[in-house]
């Protein structure tokens, strides 16, 4: 493994991290959070027509850039510097993977290249507080009870009229407000042979009532899906296997949100260590102080290690070797602590509203609560690995 990065790639995150300085400071930040959109329409499509950055990883053919998951990866800790809100994670993370994967010819050569270009943002709706367990990260369900079923609830299918129709709700659907095109996982076949299926929903069609909920943290903005006999067009040919599918998605999502959370714990870590140089206590910098110093170079550690995990796991990607989880539960929690730190060595304005320090805090929190917590995805990590079964 050659750890060092390539011309391009560093090409990506400097222009990447110039553009978000320019475009996605703190006012920028607050600002597009209150749209109804919760992000900035025109840095999203900037971020598309002069990086590309929604086609990096999808095939040239598709007017994709033809990158690696690395390179995503290091889109994604760019925009996890700034906490940018946009449909990045949505739908170049969450939901183009799975259109190249599962989609028919037909609908890769109509969808791929709109999303490539920005005109098209997605999402992928899984029901109920499930998509840790539906993406591998936190257990594994060969059955997809996850998604409900018969009487507990989810979004069923049914076939009618020669196609396909929806009914029920998922909750915390990452851009599902404002996303044009949903991917819906539902059950179709009835209570004793349900099985779980992938379906494409239109963002403006009949029956779909969309309505964005309070989150914790304002910058990854989130919806509640009702599904009323809503008209959906079968994923790909309904033979394939959606749960592998899923979990395949889940090591390389990890890996993009495990450099993200990195991305965000050594930006705070380095607005902590930039104020303890300014703030005065006893007639001297506390950053002068041992025990401060010491607290902020065992987060330094800490960080260090997750960008090396972070990395490991998006190359790995490619050598078939999930190690995804393991990487988001450390980038998770060194984003947890520095977020904490940084609160703790910024004294009162620390807690204030108007200061920053706080989104970063509510990052990690939110992370954990849509894709960890850091203990399952551990404790996972080792069943996977059989690390604590007995040699028989």
């Amino acid at each position: 493994m050659d750890a060092r990065f390539t011309a391009e790639q560093d090409e990506i995150r400097r222009t990447l991290r110039e553009l978000l300085h320019k475009r996605c400071g703190p006012e920028e930040l607050r600002a597009a959070v209150d749209t109804p959109a919760g992000h900035d329409p025109a840095l999203w499509t900037a971020l598309a027509e002069q990086l590309g950055l929604p086609g990096l990883a999808l095939p040239e053919g598709y007017g994709g850039a033809g990158c690696s998951v690395t390179e995503l990866a290091l889109a994604c800790e760019e925009t996890g510097r700034a906490l940018a809100p946009s449909p990045l994670l949505a739908t170049a993370v969450l939901t183009a993977p799975l259109l190249l994967a599962l989609g028919t010819d037909a609908q890769r050569a109509d969808l791929l290249p709109r999303i490539a270009s920005g005109a098209l943002t997605a999402a992928l709706a899984v029901p109920g507080p499930a998509l840790a367990t539906a993406l591998g990260l936190t257990g594994h369900d060969p059955r997809g009870e996850w998604a409900g079923g018969g009487r507990a609830g989810g979004v069923q299918a049914r076939q009618a009229d020669g196609g396909w129709r929806l009914y029920g709700q998922v909750d915390q659907v990452l851009d599902g407000h404002s996303a044009r095109l949903l991917v819906v996982a539902a059950h179709a076949g009835g209570f004793a042979r349900s099985r779980v299926l992938l379906f494409l929903v239109r963002g403006d069609a009949a029956g779909l009532t969309r309505v964005r909920q309070t989150a914790l943290d304002a910058t990854r903005a989130q919806a509640r899906l009702q599904l009323r006999h809503v008209e959906a067009e079968l994923l790909g040919h309904g033979g394939d296997d959606v749960l592998a599918a899923l979990a395949r998605l889940g090591d390389t999502a990890a890996a993009c949100l495990a450099a993200e959370a990195v991305g965000a714990a050594g930006r705070v870590l380095e607005r902590t260590v930039e104020y303890v140089g300014q703030r005065e206590q006893f007639g001297r910098p506390i950053g002068s102080f041992q025990a401060v110093k010491h607290r902020l170079a065992d987060v330094y550690v800490q960080v260090q290690a997750a960008r090396s995990a972070a990395y490991y796991a998006a190359w790995a990607t490619t050598q078939g070797e999930r190690v995804g989880g393991l990487a988001l539960a450390q980038a998770l929690q060194a984003l947890r602590g520095a977020a904490a730190e940084g609160i703790q060595s910024h004294g009162g304005i620390g807690v204030t509203w108007e200061h920053d320090v706080h989104l970063y805090f509510k990052r990690a929190a939110g992370d954990e609560l849509l894709f960890g917590p850091v203990h399952r995805l551990r404790a996972h990590a080792a069943d996977l690995a059989h690390v604590f079964e007995e040699a028989g």
